[in-house]
């Protein structure tokens, strides 16, 4: 044989994301809707953070559908941490669940990434009106 494929190795420097990713363990909670209407809630803990995704670990299982729609929000004793994007100040985030990796047997939860879903006119406008209040 010989086609042999292999993965292609890429640095951490020639990664190209539209944001930086942080690495933080910070407390937070997706709340969804099941596939019969009811409402659903899980704590879980954020793994890395960005501008436009997170990484959350939940300790107990959730059947949550890949492209399901749920919301996320931060705890609000820790909404003020540094480093957190501007986006998740500000209580709940709307979100599409994209990828889930089952829970390890070295006791790590089940993971999910989330891709947060911004209209971006607010996006264009915060900044805009954090300036304004800046210099009135």
């Amino acid at each position: 044989m010989r086609n042999v494929w292999t993965a292609p190795t890429t640095s951490s420097a020639e990664q190209k994301r539209a944001a930086e990713r942080r690495d933080v363990a910070i407390p937070a909670r997706l709340t969804w809707k099941d596939q019969h209407g009811t409402t659903r809630f899980a704590s879980v803990i954020t793994r890395n953070i960005s501008e436009f995704g997170v990484y959350v670990e939940c300790h107990s299982p959730v059947s949550i559908p890949l492209y399901r729609l749920v919301q996320f929000q931060l705890e609000r004793d820790v909404r003020d941490a540094e480093g957190l994007p501007q986006s998740l100040r500000h209580g709940r985030a709307l979100s599409a669940l994209y990828r889930v990796t089952p829970p390890a047997s070295s006791g790590l939860g089940q993971g999910l990434a989330l891709r947060l879903m911004f209209d971006p006119r607010r996006q264009a406008i915060a900044p805009a009106i954090t300036q304004t209040r800046a210099t009135a």
